[in-house]
């Protein structure tokens, strides 16, 4: 079981805007940006260098004090590919080891909060050790932590900088919501699961990309403290205010709504599930489950909607806010026909009743797609729970994959990462063939 959060500990860090420019090998602070814009994002030192960082426990001295924190580096790592860099917090009396495992949940199923197994080698992940087993925080020290983490991680090994995250339950939400209102130009989104202010919020007034999730009946951290640190964020990414929909007390479900009207590319998301403080609901039954929980699958989604380089934020919302990206289907012009040919790979994670699979989509055609819809047949017994960067219909047998308006471009020769999760009765073998706009692709 995960150690609940049983008290709220205040603390308050020091302010501090972050300034990244081309090949730098670290992160780097300033005391002000002018008119709060971000530097151009681009790939680190460490890409290009043989790597003497391997996945492992690390320490180091910070602020006088022993830290520690666990590294997991891709096993096929390309020191010439920029990956994702994902940090994830643990809760109150948990550790970097219940993080890094999954042990709590489903070990191995939940490493990560699930994410590893979805990110299929795609990213970088970081489970840093709290005093105490906690995050208060104290001046700042927790965030300057992660920034020394992030300088010796960037200086050895290949990361887009433009694609950092942080993912935290309870204590480790807390945490995670403290990186969002201190380090707003370091990290890209944040995901919040049952969070509260207890790590302080030093800054929190530039916008971020923001997913907050949490339980209607938390008697730990009541999900009015979630609905609070949502609301900052609604706020300073120029969202429509409104009072999101919620699941009915006792229908053991969730919703998920996301803001209108956010400033492009700083969507706010929220996601209310009917449980109490845990970390993998489920639909339809109490408790964690690391199989089941619908949260790995809607974290990731958030995660990977976005791309290089991050769009610089203005220092209130403009007029006409432009629309965050969304996940649903939406209006937009029927894909360009199956005039160009394409390539993709499929890539499968199986475990006893369930799967994720990573698809690269490239076009390599001579002229680019405006919309786009892949088409493949999933095997017998084979269903999709969750998927991230495409919509897909129906959710067995002949599926379509479509896109979600912010990727629906895809140009000549470049190439796109969808994916999903699903559930098999056995049979986990992969589709047989995939078209694109009704052309045959290559798959390899």
């Amino acid at each position: 079981m995960i150690t609940r959060t049983r008290s709220v500990l205040a603390a308050t860090g020091a302010a501090a805007l972050v300034i990244l420019a081309w090949g730098a090998a670290a992160s780097g602070h300033s005391a002000a940006a002018p008119s709060g814009q971000a530097a151009v994002l681009a790939a680190t030192a460490g890409c290009g260098k043989t790597p003497t960082l391997r996945s492992g426990a690390y320490s180091l001295q910070h602020n006088g004090k022993n830290r520690s924190y666990i590294l997991r580096v891709p096993d096929d790592y390309d020191n010439n590919r920029p990956y994702r860099l994902v940090f994830g917090f643990h809760w109150l009396n948990g550790t970097a080891t219940d993080v890094a495992t999954g042990q709590t949940v489903q070990r191995d199923v939940w490493s990560y909060y699930g994410l590893q197994r979805l990110a299929d080698d795609s990213a970088i992940f970081v489970a840093p050790q709290g005093l105490n087993n906690g995050w208060a925080n104290s001046g700042g020290e927790d965030v300057t932590l992660v920034d020394t983490i992030i300088s010796r991680i960037e200086a050895d090994l290949c990361v887009d900088t433009a694609q950092r995250f942080a993912v935290g339950f309870s204590y480790g939400g807390a945490m995670s919501n403290a990186l969002a209102c201190a380090r707003p130009d370091v990290f890209r989104a944040v995901a919040v699961q049952s969070g509260a202010q207890l790590s302080g919020c030093s800054g929190g007034t530039l916008p971020v990309a923001y997913l907050g999730i949490h339980g209607l009946r938390d008697n730990v951290l009541a999900i009015s403290q979630g609905r609070t640190l949502r609301d900052r964020f609604v706020r300073n990414n120029g969202c429509t205010a409104q009072n999101p929909p919620e699941p009915a007390q006792g229908s053991l479900s969730h919703r998920v709504t996301t803001y209108s009207g956010c400033r492009a590319g700083y969507p706010v998301t929220w996601a209310a599930f009917d449980e109490g403080h845990i970390a993998a609901p489920q639909d339809g039954a109490t408790g964690d489950n690391g199989s089941r929980t619908w949260v790995p699958a809607e974290v990731w989604r958030f995660f990977t909607q976005f791309t290089s380089p991050t769009p610089s934020p203005s220092p209130s919302p403009s007029a006409s806010p432009s629309p965050s990206p969304s996940p649903s289907p939406r209006p937009s012009p029927s894909p360009s026909p199956g005039t160009g040919a394409c390539r993709v790979s499929y890539t499968m994670n199986a475990w006893n009743n369930g799967f994720t699979a990573a698809i690269r989509i490239t076009n390599t055609g001579p002229t680019a797609l405006n919309g786009w819809s892949l088409r493949f047949t999933l095997r017998s017994g084979q269903t999709v729970t969750g998927g991230w960067n495409a919509t897909y219909s129906p959710a067995g047998g002949t599926v379509t994959a479509t896109d979600v308006g912010y990727n629906a471009t895809l140009a000549a020769g470049a190439t796109l990462d969808i994916g999903f999760q699903a559930t098999h009765t056995g049979n986990t073998a992969a589709p047989a063939s995939f078209t694109l706009n009704g052309a045959s692709c290559t798959t390899i």
